[in-house]
């Protein structure tokens, strides 16, 4: 059951937007107003993603008057996330498909985290 259970939430997470959207709340709780702006898509596009992330317990919400703040619903989330990207610039890094100037982009990302 647990490997299904995985499964899903590797699924879930299957999204490029939605990869975006953990990176942003890894530093933090943030209003859908901010991410918004931050990642320049519509309001109606954001709020689909983040609610399928909290149904799957993956983020947290709360509300504050008229404003929905999400955060990580674990920390854990941020760091499987900066393990798999390692794992992908480490394979991409020894086929020779990464450039030099992503690898050190990448690098002091991971290293800032």
């Amino acid at each position: 059951m647990l490997w299904e259970m995985q499964a899903d939430m590797c699924q879930t997470l299957a999204n490029p937007k939605r990869l975006q959207i953990l990176n942003l709340l890894k530093e933090g709780e943030l209003s859908v107003g901010a991410m918004v702006q931050a990642l320049g898509v519509a309001k109606a596009n954001l709020s689909q993603h983040l609610g399928v992330m909290r149904q799957k317990g993956i983020l947290l919400s709360r509300r504050e008057g008229t404003t929905i703040y999400y955060r990580l619903g674990t920390p854990h989330i941020a760091e499987a996330c900066k393990i798999m990207r390692l794992v992908l610039l480490e394979a991409l890094t020894a086929r020779g498909e990464l450039s030099r100037s992503l690898l050190l982009t990448e690098k002091m990302d991971a290293e800032g985290e």
